[in-house]
């Protein structure tokens, strides 16, 4: 009796108010370059302390859902990724805005997320404890693998010139070590400036690649040079039906999407790409790839939402958050003084429960606001080019700033975003060098983990890491990974 009512208390108009307003804030914040879920929660979070917890937590998870979507707007109409999630989206969804069809390739997203969405958030209901404990079994050295995978995508999302990949992801490697080595505690490449110590952070390359990039290179081109305003008609149902034509594709999206979800600190952006150059590398039309391959839409927006309900389950299950939006909410709980963890299910089942059923909620939420909204949202296109540019640009500086308060990661844009331009004009492609600066710590950092252990340990590094056979599986992962990679690419190099 308990669980329906709870049910009906999560179905209440005001309950149903919230989750709307909720998503609805996601997903503006989620399309203004630079800003993301995580900035919309932090700025939303004192409202919640006046609320009951169930609907506080339901108004951030909102956000939370909505903001993973919204950033696909912006990405699909300008070539303007709200988040770095939104790249793929970006890479695949403008070719086929060029094209006339921006609304096509929003509801490719729209009902992509929603799929990703329900199923993320129906493994959360479902499997919250064991894939807790199945979180609990990775340590440095699992986690060192996983990572490897995603350098390994590079392969598979490559252009046709592997220098040119190359060469990119070995940029955002570079990138990615600039700062204070955190083991050692030596300065690295910040020719003692005290702005490079903290490092590169992520947000302003993603904004200098794409943002600043496309801005630049649209400044003084009139509008039909830029885009075609025409959509060619589409239907929903058509791109329903192809969705479901592609039920294998979003089925293994939202598993790789749910499963890099549950695991605290390797992020949404992993498990987004991973999905994307595992829909080039089984597509049968790979050569369409970064022109306007629905495909790839699929699978990034998919695998993205999918990521928003199992992030939750080391949050509700262990009380550990696994991403700086998921540490958020947890402070807000904290506040509300509920204890997170497996005593959260048996004390406070209201809050568990509601947040659980209600996160349901906001993927329908989601889809209803962004399948409405595609035929307001198109009209962005309609805007004389003269004032999108500097739009954008003062969205991408506000972002920049917004960070870190700092100026200098506008400057870090900005320069960025020169070498962006001249990336695109040369054909250098910019999928590896984001990569390469997300995977570049996570990589590093667990390696140096596992050498600590080892060495406290007294073990060989190679023996300590293989000591797990979950380990062992992941390494035997990553060696086939990198074989099917290698024949894709002779292939398509015949």
């Amino acid at each position: 009796m308990e669980t329906l009512d709870i049910l009906l208390s999560t179905l209440s108009p005001s309950v149903l108010m919230i989750v709307f307003i909720g998503v609805l804030i996601g997903i503006i914040v989620g399309a203004i370059p630079g800003l993301n879920g995580a900035i919309g929660i932090s700025l939303l979070l004192p409202l919640t302390f006046a609320m009951d917890p169930q609907n506080g937590l339901l108004l951030l998870g909102g956000i939370y859902m909505g903001g993973m979507y919204g950033g696909s707007i912006t990405a699909i109409l300008l070539n303007v990724p709200g988040d770095i999630v939104a790249a793929p989206a970006a890479m695949e969804g403008y070719p086929l805005t060029k094209q006339g069809r921006s609304k096509e390739a929003l509801y490719y997203s729209i009902f992509s997320s929603m799929v990703g969405g329900f199923l993320g958030v129906l493994v959360l209901i479902l499997f919250t404890p064991p894939l807790a404990n199945f979180a609990l079994m990775f340590g440095p050295a699992e986690m060192f693998f996983i990572s490897l995978s995603g350098l390994v995508v590079i392969g598979a999302i490559a252009g046709n010139n592997l220098y040119k990949s190359a060469f990119a992801a070995l940029l955002g490697l570079f990138v990615s070590t600039i700062g204070i080595d955190m083991a050692a505690g030596a300065e690295r490449f910040t020719f003692d400036a005290l702005t490079l110590r903290q490092g590169i952070n992520l947000i302003p390359v993603v904004l200098g690649l794409f943002c600043f990039a496309e801005m630049f290179l649209n400044i003084g081109k009139k509008a039909n040079e830029v885009i075609t305003y025409k959509d060619q008609p589409i239907k929903r149902m058509t791109v329903i039906k192809d969705i479901f034509k592609h039920k294998y594709l979003v089925a293994k999206s939202s598993v790789i999407g749910t499963a890099i979800g549950v695991l605290p600190g390797v992020g949404t952006t992993l498990a987004v790409f991973l999905s994307y150059g595992e829909a080039k590398r089984t597509s049968k039309r790979r050569q369409d790839f970064e022109k306007g391959n629905t495909e790839g839409i699929i699978a990034a927006e998919s695998a993205n939402n999918a990521t928003v309900g199992s992030s939750m389950v080391p949050l509700l299950a262990l009380g550990v958050p696994g991403s700086p939006t998921t540490a958020i909410i947890a402070g807000a709980l904290i506040i509300h003084g509920i204890v997170l963890g497996p005593s959260l299910f048996e004390q406070r089942p209201d809050v568990a429960y509601t947040f659980l059923y209600g996160m349901l909620l906001t993927v329908f939420a989601m889809g209803i606001i962004g399948a409405v909204g595609i035929k307001y949202f198109s009209y962005i296109l309609k805007v004389r080019q003269e004032f999108i540019v500097p739009t954008v640009l003062i969205f991408a500086i506000f972002g920049a700033y917004s960070i870190r308060n700092s100026l200098f990661d506008v400057l870090i844009a900005i320069i960025i975003g020169v070498f962006g331009a001249v990336f695109k004009k040369t054909g250098v492609p910019l999928a590896p060098i984001i990569i390469g600066v997300v995977l570049g710590p996570l990589i590093e950092r667990n390696l140096t983990r596992s050498m600590t252990i080892a060495e406290a340990q007294n073990l060989p590094l190679l023996q300590y890491m293989l000591t797990n056979p979950l380990a062992i599986v992941l390494l035997v992962f990553v060696i086939l990974l990198l074989v099917v990679v290698v024949r894709m690419r002779k292939k398509d190099f015949g």
